[in-house]
């Protein structure tokens, strides 16, 4: 085993119950109960337990729901001496990688997660969209027929997850139209995915304005460990760079593959998921030279728990 990196997971990952399996931890159930309350949110614990799945889909909901979750978990593993060199969160997940590198509080990362939710939803109740995940074809032809599609109206790429994995955003008739595009010209899948609206596309700009005073009057600090950034694939270099990256993120693509290659290139080569869902070990599965763990329930984080700790 050479350098550990701990990945946390972004929006679409939320599942009813999805702390279940945290719960027997004491240092993970005193955070949630402390964070439920500083959340703001008075029923989150409740959709969260009980659901229904589709107010968790929510983004209101989803993203502090989920950074909860997460930073719960990187309680367990830091208390089990599971220290990781670097840190990656996938869009919303880049909040609890600066919690785990030092650069948010806990407290901040569940209030600001909060915040952007709450002015994502109404981005999304304003201007209704979605996204698809396109399986099967590369990045440049996804993106010409994305460009093709704009013409009906606003739709972009939003994530590079993989070599053959691409995320498209926008307005739901463009949106469909670039997916029914892909469809014709080859790709494996066109899949919908389990989000309230249209992230990472243009239609998010008053969001990524909103956001900009919650940010800079949230305490940042000097990151403890390297943080890879969503919009640069690269380390993050300051307080000041973390907090413009995290305003521009909103409505930027996630450079995730690219990221990911960067650590790999850099000597990372045992990844650990930090929280719910199974989404980023699935995008590292085609990398042969590099160990994948989870924490997704309690059969996953029981096995990364007796391996690394």
């Amino acid at each position: 085993m050479g350098r550990i990196a701990f990945l946390f997971p972004g929006q679409a990952s939320q599942a009813v119950g999805m702390h279940a399996h945290l719960t027997g931890y004491p240092e993970a159930k005193e955070f949630l109960e402390k964070a439920y309350e500083f959340s703001g949110i008075w029923d989150l614990a409740k959709v969260i337990e009980e659901g229904p799945s589709e107010k968790l889909t929510l983004t209101n909901y989803a993203q502090p729901g989920i950074t909860m979750v997460s930073i719960a978990t990187l309680r367990i593993l830091q208390v089990a001496g599971i220290v990781p060199e670097g840190t990656a969160g996938h869009s919303l997940g880049e909040y609890s990688a600066l919690v785990a590198s030092g650069i948010l509080m806990p407290e901040t990362a569940v209030r600001l997660t909060r915040i952007r939710g709450e002015l994502m939803q109404k981005c999304a109740d304003m201007y209704p969209g979605g996204m698809q995940a396109i399986l099967g074809l590369d990045l440049e032809k996804v993106t010409e027929l994305v460009g093709i599609a704009s013409e009906k109206g606003p739709v972009g790429v939003a994530n590079m997850n993989s070599a053959g994995q691409v995320v498209i955003s926008g307005a739901k008739a463009p949106l469909e139209y670039a997916g029914k595009l892909c469809q014709e010209a080859g790709a494996r899948r066109v899949i919908p995915l389990k989000v309230s609206g249209a992230w990472h596309s243009p239609l998010m700009e008053d969001a990524a304005r909103g956001l900009e005073g919650p940010v800079r009057e949230a305490a940042f600090f000097a990151p403890g460990i390297p943080v890879v950034a969503n919009v640069t694939a690269n380390y993050i270099t300051g307080v000041e760079e973390s907090r413009n990256l995290l305003v521009k993120q909103v409505t930027s693509p996630v450079l995730w593959a690219d990221s990911m290659k960067l650590m790999i290139e850099n000597g990372f080569d045992t990844f650990v998921e930090v929280g719910p869902g199974q989404v980023l070990q699935g995008l590292l599965k085609r990398n042969r030279d590099i160990s994948i763990y989870g924490t997704h329930d309690a059969e996953a984080l029981e096995k990364t728990l007796n391996e690394l700790a």
